[in-house]
């Protein structure tokens, strides 16, 4: 007997964790304001808001390209494959896809993000993101076969092979830990 995929959670855009992460910035930087003075702060912020402008175009691509996977990729398919449904294979599929998908983090979340949306479960959206930090291709052919081998890169990557399905495998059983407590989705 199949389950029906669980309903999500309306999400608001400030809730206690901004608040925390807020409340931890400004108590630094008050910190660095009373302990460094006026000019040293200003400097700071200075640099800080030029790491912001420039990373802010960047996010936004990445968020767009998050968009655009919605717009291209059917959702039954998504489902089908990397949905609740889907078992064991499906966290196969999406440590494929993982290791597969060139990109940054400003890239990959979105599109796992667009992944939920589009009904693929926790634990196939883990084992995506888990794949691509720990043994996707591009970190291994632009940064560490050049500087470490291939003997290095091969007993890495074989060693880090089944830590997707591991963790895939964990996120399901956290969701539906909180599912049968009444928690609801995340």
């Amino acid at each position: 007997m199949t389950q029906p995929a669980p309903q999500r959670r309306r999400r608001r855009a400030f809730d206690w964790s901004t608040a925390a992460i807020a409340a931890a910035a400004l108590g630094a930087a008050a910190t660095v304001y009373w302990r460094d003075g006026r000019d040293h702060f200003l400097e700071i912020l200075g640099s800080d808001l030029t790491l912001f402008a420039e990373m802010l175009p960047k996010v936004l691509a990445g968020c767009l390209i998050g968009t655009f996977v919605t717009l291209l990729l059917p959702r039954e398919l998504v489902a089908r494959w990397v949905g609740h449904e889907s078992g064991f294979a499906g966290l196969l599929i999406a440590a494929f896809f993982g290791f597969f998908l060139p990109g940054g983090p400003i890239t990959i979340y979105p599109v796992a993000g667009a992944f939920l949306v589009m009904g693929a479960d926790a634990g196939a959206v883990v084992a995506f993101i888990v794949s691509w930090t720990l043994i996707g291709y591009t970190r291994a052919l632009v940064w560490e076969l050049p500087f470490f081998g291939s003997e290095f890169v091969l007993w890495r990557i074989a060693e880090a092979l089944p830590l997707p399905i591991i963790a895939g495998l964990l996120a399901r059983m956290v969701v539906r830990a909180g599912l049968m407590r009444g928690a609801g989705p995340p």
